[in-house]
């Protein structure tokens, strides 16, 4: 499994749109996923005291856009989706709550 961090709005309106589009789909290309190993650092890092999160947990599998593991300078290895996420891929979802600190454990 791996993991897209994102608004429980987009989330929200994903549904119902029947498949999600993040931000960065349009401006990079592809949509930032990370793996369980990479995924509280990614929070920490880039969402660090945000609210109304949801971490999906999707199915690789079940992908119907390009999978790729690419290399991010400094960073190691992250998959990117190269489309858009299906929704029957998600196969779990949490809320993503920060600590007091404005950190992030997995939920």
């Amino acid at each position: 499994m791996i993991f897209h961090i994102t608004e429980q709005a987009a989330w929200s309106a994903a549904q119902q749109q029947g498949a999600y589009r993040a931000h960065s789909l349009s401006s990079e290309g592809f949509i930032h996923l990370s793996t369980a190993a990479q995924v509280v650092e990614t929070a920490n890092r880039f969402y660090r005291g945000q609210s109304d999160l949801v971490l999906l947990g999707v199915n690789e599998n079940r992908l119907k856009a390009e999978l790729r593991y690419d290399e991010v300078p400094n960073h190691g290895t992250f998959p990117h989706l190269y489309g858009e996420l299906n929704l029957d891929a998600v196969e779990q979802t949490w809320p993503l709550i920060a600590q007091a600190d404005g950190s992030f454990v997995m939920p």
